[in-house]
């Protein structure tokens, strides 16, 4: 399984030294299982038990790593859970949960790092996610980070396969 060319490319800015990553909405976990190669403290989160009880039998992964959580929950729980972890970085792709953003950026400790990655409204052309409550707008990932340090911004379209995006990798002040 290959990671994300994004996280291969700033993966770097995660340190083993510096604390836990969160890998959100993890799904097969390829991207948190990279850093986890590179020595990095992982906490695997998706909403499916069966995918995270496979990182732990198949990939060594420990189950306290691993949190089933819902984030889109109407009680917020995972939310508020999120909110109050202390993380050198989070990583995300594939995944828009636009109530979640301030929790995201509450989780992360001041110099720590978020690497975004998910579709934008002009995918609609490609096919799915085609529903505007998984489809970031123009500029809005780089709006949303403003206060932060911005050390890679893309928004626009990538081949193989056809999609597109948005891509930051932004750093807390």
């Amino acid at each position: 399984m290959l990671s994300a060319q994004l996280l291969q490319d700033y993966g770097h800015l995660l340190k083993p030294e510096h604390g836990q990553v969160l890998d959100l909405a993890c799904g097969k976990g390829q991207n948190g299982l990279y850093l986890k190669e590179q020595g990095i403290d992982v906490l695997f989160a998706d909403i499916k038990q069966q995918v995270l009880e496979s990182l732990v039998t198949d990939d060594n992964v420990l189950q306290q790593n691993t949190w089933c959580a819902d984030f889109e929950s109407d009680s917020q729980t995972d939310a508020l859970k999120l909110n109050k972890l202390q993380l050198q970085g989070i990583i995300v792709f594939r995944y828009l949960h636009r109530p979640l953003f301030n929790a995201l950026q509450q989780a992360v400790q001041p110099g720590g790092i978020i690497i975004y990655e998910t579709f934008t409204e002009a995918n609609r052309v490609f096919g799915r996610p085609h529903r505007e409550q998984f489809l970031l707008k123009k500029d809005e990932l780089k709006t949303l980070f403003k206060d932060w340090d911005i050390l890679f911004y893309f928004e626009g379209i990538k081949h193989n396969p056809n999609r597109a995006i948005a891509q930051i990798v932004c750093k807390k002040r």
